[in-house]
């Protein structure tokens, strides 16, 4: 299957600190926890190394490993860490020609910061990640069964408009994996095309910055989501989704996003699991249980599995936990790509832990 990448390339520099070396607060009335450094202390790491990443860059090497025919679509600057993501995509079989470089800004760059749950906290330069524009996006690219589309940085996010109607003009499957900032601070381009995006690939917190743009629709509240056996419900079910002072249920969301114009909404909730909703209703498949090394691109992994899958006309069931058994394969690793497993290996643990994982249907 033919698939192009569209996004973010970055070199990602990881530093693993010992949990009795940095202090963590967590809010007891929110879903949020924070790294302490004491100002003008050097701290002593466990490890510092250097990787390859970028939602572009994860999904493409995701999708190459799953024996796909893949190309990236990225802007890169004039400098040695494109050359190291260059190198790297050719050693994975990713074609790069339409790796562009760009001499106005640097290849991007990011810092992470792992300690307690390896739930890193990243720093992020995005450089030549903000400088797509529409005469970049050469049409003969887009001649693909799939287009995935990551978080696009800044000024690159105008584009968004025009690569949709690019891979639709082409016949391609439109699968996309918007960042946080996409979604509010330039939601315009976004929300002018949701009608024409067939995968929407979402973490909760991205989830909860489209309330308010949902809630213009449609208004407040939907049904709550119950379970016939009367089980507890996973977190996000009972959660829903909040933002500005707007509230919807988890099935109020789901159905709002379908009646938009997606077939497939995804929602991501790290080691809580995953949520799926599609005009057959809504479905909670769990994490796969792994001892985590570093959560950074669990979800480039779960995304990119599951838009090729999905493409490949695999069932969302199944779907979804080929993509949750590879995202569980990236924990279990510091980086973003070591991880990510080739389709003999991915199909041989999907069988293993089959049996163990209990899938929630709901109809919407």
């Amino acid at each position: 299957m033919r698939v192009l990448t569209v996004g973010g390339a970055m070199i990602d520099t990881i530093a693993v600190i010992a949990n009795e070396r940095i202090e963590r607060m967590t809010m007891r009335n929110a879903d949020a926890s924070f790294l302490l450094l004491e100002q003008g202390r050097k701290n002593e790491a466990d490890e510092i190394s250097t990787h390859c990443g970028g939602g572009a860059v994860n999904a493409a090497v995701a999708m190459a490993r799953l024996g796909h025919d893949v190309a990236a679509l990225i802007k890169l600057g004039p400098d040695a860490r494109a050359e190291t993501i260059l190198r790297r995509l050719e050693d994975e079989g990713v074609s790069t020609r339409y790796a562009m470089r760009d001499p106005r800004a640097p290849t991007g760059a990011s810092v992470l910061i792992s300690a307690h749950d390896r739930n890193a906290a990243i720093f992020t330069f995005r450089g030549a990640n903000t400088l797509l524009e529409p005469h970049d996006l050469k049409k003969e690219a887009f001649a693909a069964r799939l287009v995935y589309v990551s978080s696009l940085s800044n000024e690159s996010a105008e584009c968004f408009p025009s690569i949709v109607a690019h891979a639709k003009s082409e016949g391609a499957l439109v699968a996309v994996n918007p960042g946080i900032r996409q979604l509010s601070l330039r939601q315009n381009p976004f929300r002018d095309s949701i009608g024409k995006i067939d995968i929407l690939a979402i973490n909760r917190d991205e989830a909860d910055a489209l309330v308010p743009l949902l809630v213009a629709y449609g208004g407040e509240g939907g049904t709550q989501s119950e379970h016939s056996n009367g089980t507890t419900l996973p977190y996000l079910a009972r959660r829903g989704f909040v933002m500005g002072g707007f509230e919807l249920s988890m099935f109020g969301f789901f159905s709002r996003v379908l009646s938009l114009g997606p077939k497939w909404v995804v929602v991501t909730d790290g080691n809580r699991g995953a949520y799926v909703g599609s005009q057959s209703g809504c479905l909670f498949c769990p994490a796969v249980p792994v001892d985590i090394t570093g959560s950074a691109g669990a979800g480039d992994a779960f995304n990119a599995t599951f838009a090729c899958c999905i493409a490949a006309s695999v069932p969302v069931e199944d779907a979804a936990l080929c993509a949750a058994t590879n995202a569980a394969s990236v924990v279990t690793h510091l980086d973003t790509q070591t991880g990510l497993l080739r389709q003999p290996e991915l199909q041989a643990r999907v069988a293993k832990v089959r049996e163990s994982i209990d899938f929630i249907h709901w109809p919407l």
